[in-house]
C-alpha cells in the first residue's frame, strides 16, 4: 500500500487529500457529538416517562420509542431533510431549505439524535426498572416525594447500571453518522468515497478510514471504562477484570 497520495494536491478546493480526511473526521465528530446531546437528553426524559404509571406520560413516550426505533435511520434521514421542510409552515420550511445555515448538517444531527434517543430511552428505562422496588418504597417511607426519589435514587443508580449499554449506543452513533453522506454531509465515509473516485486508491483510503473509526471508538471505550470505574457503587455493580 502507498499512502503517499494523501500529500498530493486535491483535485479541487485546494489543500491535499489528507486535508479532506481531516475535514471528514471533523464533521463526523461534530455530527455525532451534537446528535448525542439530543439523544442523551431526550432519551433520558423519555426513559423516565416510560417508568411512570401515568398513562399521559407513559403512552406518548412508548409511541415515540416504538415509532423511531422501528423506522430505519436512512428513511428518517431523508424525512428530516426532504419531507419536514415541506410539511411545516411555509415560512419555517423556506427558512429550513434556504435560510438555515448548513441544512444538511442540522438535518443529520436531528435525524441521528431523535433516532438514538429512542434507544437511549430503553436503556434508561431498563436501568431504573432493574432497581429493586424495595428501595423506592424505603425512600418514600422516609418522606421523599416521587420526583425526589427519581432525583436522589433511581436516576443516579440507573445511570450507573446502564453505562455499558450506553457506551454501545455512544459507539454506534459515531458509526451511524456515516449515513449522513446520503444527504450531502462530507463526513469521513463521504470524504473517503470522494477521494477514492478521484485517485482510484480505494483500498488505501478505506483502510485509513477504518483505522480512524477504530481509533475513535477505542477512545470512547477507554473514557467510558474510566467513568464506569469512577461512579460504580461498591458491592452493587461489579467490575470486569
Amino acid at each position: 500500500m502507498d499512502f503517499g497520495f494523501l500529500t498530493q494536491p486535491a483535485f479541487s478546493g485546494g489543500g491535499t487529500y489528507l486535508d479532506w480526511v481531516v475535514s471528514g473526521v471533523k464533521w463526523t465528530l461534530l455530527v455525532s457529538l451534537c446528535a448525542w446531546v439530543i439523544a442523551f437528553t431526550l432519551g433520558s426524559v423519555l426513559g423516565v416517562m416510560r417508568t411512570t404509571k401515568l398513562a399521559w406520560l407513559n403512552g406518548p413516550a412508548t409511541i415515540y420509542v416504538e415509532l423511531f426505533r422501528n423506522v430505519p435511520l436512512l428513511v428518517q434521514m431523508f424525512i428530516w431533510y426532504f419531507v419536514v421542510p415541506e410539511i411545516v409552515p411555509k415560512a419555517l420550511g423556506g427558512w429550513m431549505k434556504q435560510g438555515m445555515p448548513m441544512p444538511e448538517f442540522w438535518s443529520a444531527v436531528l435525524a441521528l439524535g431523535f433516532y438514538t434517543a429512542s434507544r437511549v430511552a430503553e436503556q434508561v428505562r431498563s436501568g431504573i426498572q432493574s432497581i429493586p422496588t424495595g428501595q423506592t418504597h424505603a425512600a418514600l417511607a422516609t418522606g421523599l416525594t416521587m420526583p425526589q426519589v427519581y432525583r436522589h435514587l433511581l436516576l443516579p443508580m440507573g445511570y450507573r447500571i446502564v453505562i455499558p449499554p450506553l457506551t454501545s449506543e455512544f459507539l454506534t452513533i459515531f458509526k451511524n453518522s456515516s449515513v449522513a453522506l446520503t444527504i450531502g454531509v462530507l463526513e469521513l465515509t463521504a470524504q473517503a468515497r470522494t477521494i477514492s473516485e478521484y485517485t482510484f486508491r480505494t483500498f488505501e483510503i478505506f483502510t485509513l478510514a477504518t483505522v480512524v473509526y477504530v481509533l475513535i471508538t477505542m477512545a470512547v471505550v477507554v473514557v467510558m471504562q474510566l467513568l464506569e470505574r469512577r461512579v460504580r457503587v461498591p458491592g452493587y455493580i461489579g467490575t470486569g477484570k
